[in-house]
């Protein structure tokens, strides 16, 4: 039986409120936000990971938000840090089957490097989603780097959203996006975040490949019910475990690409968390020993499960019942 290791889980908790297109809530409004990636993570990783939530939350929902936790088996609540700020509340309203209008309220402080360090200890792999966008500076992403030996891989996908006058979040590009890409072994956006990339400076998946290198090692882009691509350094190994021995080191091998297709025919339900359920299994399976391809395969294909659920509450459960690989 392999030993104990604990997976650290950055990101924000959000109670989400979900308008459909013709503006009439869905039945439940209840927790989001990190809670996706959370109940992906348990229902993907092997029985041996413990799962760390590194979350503050605010003092208006903190009670509630310790009982949602512990309906998830495997999760390790101790460090969850309650502020006195409001807590992040999110309204989703749909345009069309996947895009919509996001309006955010309230919101925790980001964490600082002195206040991460300690937690960041206590853990054998880190998973960063940025929710909010506001989970950590880039300083604090820099100093993460300099510090933590474990594999990383963040979900970058608020970096690329900006907040206007009306509280309404908006596309953005990002600036510092070469700085912040260098921060993780692997990251990972969508296809319009990814298309954020090159849009003053060229080709995205051209300047994908040249951002690959001696600390970034792997980009996938989520396609939405069409799958996910990745472009990988020439050096790149789908085991986590061996990514350290690789971070700083170029070679002169050139990336690569590939795309994997989602199977199955067309999605209808509630696509709120896809992303965030594809990133948690995609990276659960890795840890797990999974190969690159394969990985990706059954983040595609839990994704596309969290369609046909409404929430978080429950989610674990409904993902459990679905999975294709089997634990020893």
């Amino acid at each position: 039986m392999p030993g104990r290791r604990t997976l650290g889980v950055v990101g924000t908790l959000v109670w989400d409120r979900i308008l459909d297109r013709d503006g009439r809530a869905h039945p439940i409004e209840e927790w989001g936000g990190i809670a996706y990636a959370l109940s992906a993570l348990r229902a993907s990783l092997p029985e041996e990971w413990t799962v760390l939530p590194i979350v503050k939350v605010g003092r208006d929902l903190a009670e509630d938000a310790f009982r949602f936790l512990r309906e998830i088996p495997g999760l390790e609540v101790s460090t969850l840090v309650v502020v006195p700020d409001m807590n992040n509340r999110v309204e989703i309203r749909y345009t069309t089957e996947e895009r919509r209008l996001e309006r955010l309220t309230g919101g925790v402080p980001p964490w600082t490097w002195p206040e991460l360090a300690p937690l960041t200890e206590l853990c054998d792999a880190l998973y960063v989603n940025f929710i909010s966008g506001y989970e950590m500076e880039l300083e604090t992403a820099m100093a993460l780097r300099m510090a933590y030996p474990g594999p990383t891989y963040a979900d970058l996908h608020s970096l690329f959203l900006g907040i206007n006058v009306h509280g309404l979040r908006m596309p953005r590009t990002l600036q510092a996006w070469r700085d912040w890409l260098r921060c993780f072994d692997g990251v990972q956006m969508n296809e319009d975040e990814f298309g954020l990339l090159g849009l003053a400076t060229g080709d995205p998946w051209h300047l994908a490949a040249e951002a690959l290198g001696p600390d970034l090692k792997l980009l996938t882009v989520t396609l939405g019910p069409r799958g996910a691509a990745y472009v990988v350094s020439g050096d790149f190994e789908a085991e986590p475990a061996k990514w350290r021995r690789r971070r700083g080191v170029g070679v002169p091998a050139s990336a690569r690409s590939g795309m994997v297709s989602r199977a199955g025919g067309p999605l209808k339900g509630d696509p709120t968390g896809c992303g965030d359920v594809w990133g948690a299994t995609f990276f659960s399976r890795l840890l797990a020993g999974d190969g690159l391809e394969e990985s990706m395969s059954e983040a595609n294909r839990l994704a596309a499960r969290n369609v046909e659920h409404r929430g978080a509450r429950g989610l674990y459960r409904h993902l459990r019942g679905h999975l294709s690989h089997t634990e020893e």
